[in-house]
């Protein structure tokens, strides 16, 4: 049994707030039957829960991606600005969460999923999903640096990196693909080649571009690119 209100957010009909005016105005029915409390107690697997006549299935699986501007927080809470405030109302009450961590000063690419089998497959270091980086630095890469990272750098603190690609895109710029997500990694990586990193993005990962997504807007992933995340597409 299940509170009817949680079961609606469940559905993605929306956020609590968003959810009472729909009960009070009777769009919502159980077994046939109109009900307007949203803490009546219901029971999803053997009664028919309905919207305007249509039938809502609970828990409804999220996967989505937020193009992530600098000054957030990836966290569900922080003291500073978090990057929970640029998503829709009903995904935070479906339970979302973000998959990974871009740090503050980072723009680009998260993800966001409330399948918790999901998101800890994409974190898994076993996976080795590729993400790809813009960065804007100081100093130009050299073959030496392409070596060097393809090679797998050891760090000043001697965490060890597996082999990376690095691609220079001319004086001061290029793109980087790690395949793991150590701690502030590809800054650090980038530092330990004498390039301090001015300005970084996300611009993919896995098969998963960020494209025109405006920054600090989100949007669901398709069909197809969620299959791709799970490795059936």
């Amino acid at each position: 049994m299940e509170r009817l209100d949680k079961f609606l957010c469940d559905s993605g009909v929306g956020s609590r707030s968003q959810v009472k005016p729909i009960l009070k105005a009777g769009r919502v029915t159980v077994d046939g039957a109109v009900v307007r409390d949203g803490s009546a107690k219901i029971h999803p697997q053997k009664q028919k829960i309905c919207l305007d006549g249509n039938p809502l299935g609970g828990k409804k699986r999220i996967v989505g991606m937020l193009n992530k501007p600098a000054g957030y927080v990836t966290a569900t809470e922080d003291k500073d600005s978090t990057v929970m405030e640029l998503l829709p109302p009903e995904w935070i009450s479906m339970e979302v969460k973000p998959v990974g961590r871009l740090d503050k000063a980072t723009e680009g690419l998260l993800l966001f999923t409330n399948d918790g089998d999901l998101l800890h497959r994409l974190i898994s270091p076993k996976k080795e999903v590729p993400k790809v980086y813009y960065a804007q630095h100081e100093g130009t890469a050299t073959a030496e640096d392409v070596a060097a990272f393809a090679s797998g750098l050891t760090l000043r603190d001697d965490t060890v990196c597996l082999p990376a690609k690095l691609e220079p895109m001319g004086a001061g710029e290029s793109l980087i693909t790690v395949c793991e997500g150590k701690y502030h990694q590809v800054r650090r990586m980038m530092a330990s080649r004498g390039m301090h990193v001015t300005y970084l993005e996300r611009r993919q990962e896995g098969n998963l571009i960020l494209g025109d997504l405006p920054r600090g807007k989100c949007r669901l992933l398709t069909e197809v690119e969620v299959l791709s995340l799970d490795g059936k597409g």
